[in-house]
This record gives C-alpha cells, sequence and structure tokens, in this order.
C-alpha cells in the first residue's frame, strides 16, 4: 500500500505556482500577456483552494455612488450573500461591500511596485460601503460593521537586496492607514504579514513560500467574518437617473 506525504504535497504545490509563474516570465515575450498570464496562475490557486463561499477574479469594483475603481488584478469577493455581481462584454463588475481582499499581481516586488499597489488598496478602502440591519424573528440586528478590506501584492520575485528585508518594511511601513498592505508573497522568496496586534510586520523566508502564504490568507479570511447586509436600493436607485 502506497503511502500519502503531506509534506510533499504542501511542496508541490509551491513548486506547481513557482514554476507557472516562472514559466510565464520566461515565455511570455509581451508584458500585456505576461501580465495576464501571472494574474491568471494566482486566480486559478485562490479559485480551486479558497473555500467556496469566496471567489476571486480579474474585476473592477463599485460602490452604490456610482464610483468605480480601476481594473484591479485579484479581488476576493463573496459569492454566498452577494446578491448580485455584474458581467458584461467580458468584464467582471462587483459591489464594494463584496469585497473581501484585493491584490496587485506583478512580476518582481520593489519600490515601484509596491508604491502602486499601496494606492490600489487606497482606493478601494476610499469606496463608500452599505450595510443595513439585520431581520430576526425578534425583530433586527443593528447592521453589521464594516469589515476591513485585505490588500496585498503578489509577485514572483523580490527586486530588493535583502529580498524581504529593510528596504521592503521601510516602504511597507509608510502608508499604515488607507493603503496598508496586509500581505503579500513573493513565491521564491516568502512572504509578508502585518501582525495588528503587534503593530509590526513580519516576514516569513519559506522555502514553501506560495503554500505558506496562501494558508495565512485563509486564516486571515475566517478571522475577518462575512461581508455585510447589502443596501440593494442605494444601487436600484440609479435605475431612476436612467428612465
Amino acid at each position: 500500500m502506497s503511502k500519502w506525504s503531506l509534506s510533499e504535497l504542501l511542496k508541490s504545490l509551491h513548486e506547481d505556482i513557482e514554476h507557472k509563474l516562472s514559466t510565464v516570465r520566461r515565455t511570455m515575450g509581451h508584458p500585456g500577456a505576461k501580465g495576464d498570464g501571472s494574474e491568471n496562475v494566482w486566480l486559478e490557486l485562490f479559485n480551486t483552494y479558497l473555500p467556496k463561499r469566496y471567489s476571486a477574479a480579474k474585476a473592477f469594483v463599485v460602490d452604490s455612488k456610482g464610483v468605480f475603481s480601476d481594473q484591479l488584478d485579484v479581488v476576493v469577493f463573496d459569492r454566498q450573500y452577494s446578491p448580485f455581481v455584474f458581467y458584461y462584454e467580458g468584464q467582471t463588475i462587483i459591489p464594494a461591500e463584496s469585497v473581501y481582499a484585493i491584490f496587485e499581481a506583478k512580476q518582481s516586488m520593489n519600490l515601484e511596485m509596491v508604491k502602486y499597489a499601496q494606492d490600489k488598496v487606497r482606493s478601494i478602502r476610499k469606496l463608500h460601503r452599505t450595510s443595513l440591519p439585520i431581520p430576526h424573528a425578534g425583530g433586527t440586528y443593528d447592521p453589521k460593521p464594516l469589515i476591513p478590506i485585505i490588500g496585498g501584492i503578489l509577485t514572483l520575485e523580490s527586486d530588493w537586496n535583502p529580498k524581504l528585508g529593510n528596504p521592503l518594511i521601510s516602504q511597507l511601513e509608510s502608508n499604515l492607514s488607507e493603503g496598508l498592505l496586509n500581505i503579500g508573497c513573493a513565491a521564491s522568496h516568502g512572504y509578508f504579514f502585518y501582525n495588528k496586534e503587534k503593530d509590526t510586520f513580519e516576514i516569513f523566508a519559506e522555502k514553501k513560500a506560495a503554500t505558506a502564504f496562501l494558508f495565512k490568507l485563509i486564516s486571515e479570511l475566517q478571522f475577518s467574518g462575512t461581508v455585510p447586509m447589502i443596501d440593494i436600493q442605494a444601487y436600484g436607485e440609479w435605475l431612476l437617473k436612467n428612465s
């Protein structure tokens, strides 16, 4: 009877992700194709291994005020309680209330890309999100507090030296408010995570970085709770403006 090996399974998952990202970088010459390829590697990972209450997509985010985000490489959003997600001509548009996490997926982690990811995360956290009272048999519960949106960056490598050292930490610490990057992974080197209880960034130089990062993300999603009850009528008011 053959024996299973959990350590080899986890190692193989990381190696598969790193290999796919490396192949995209080596073989795809066009920058757009290379970017799409890298995004698809991470999207496949999330849609395969995250619990089915979550979905991941390259998408735009919209709020009930009619404000749209730029296109985001990876959006992790609710599919269990969210009443609508728009699909139009190959584009995905997600209501702001449904977002759990957003990531920028790039080839390398460096100053420019970290700043870019911080700006993207900031723009999403500034969107308006509704939260309605929750009905129950005895009345209603107060509106659920908005969950913090997780922000991060995903790459194959880091251009810094050391790869995940003080230069990276310095830039991450430059924005601990709306542009905070909670978590990020450079598959060939390791991952970082913001420990809010200790108010510090922790670096994990992992040989199986993609797998370790995935587990940490799932853990954070577990503790983030459930998205609020969306005010559908706030979005429905836009129908009147075009009638």
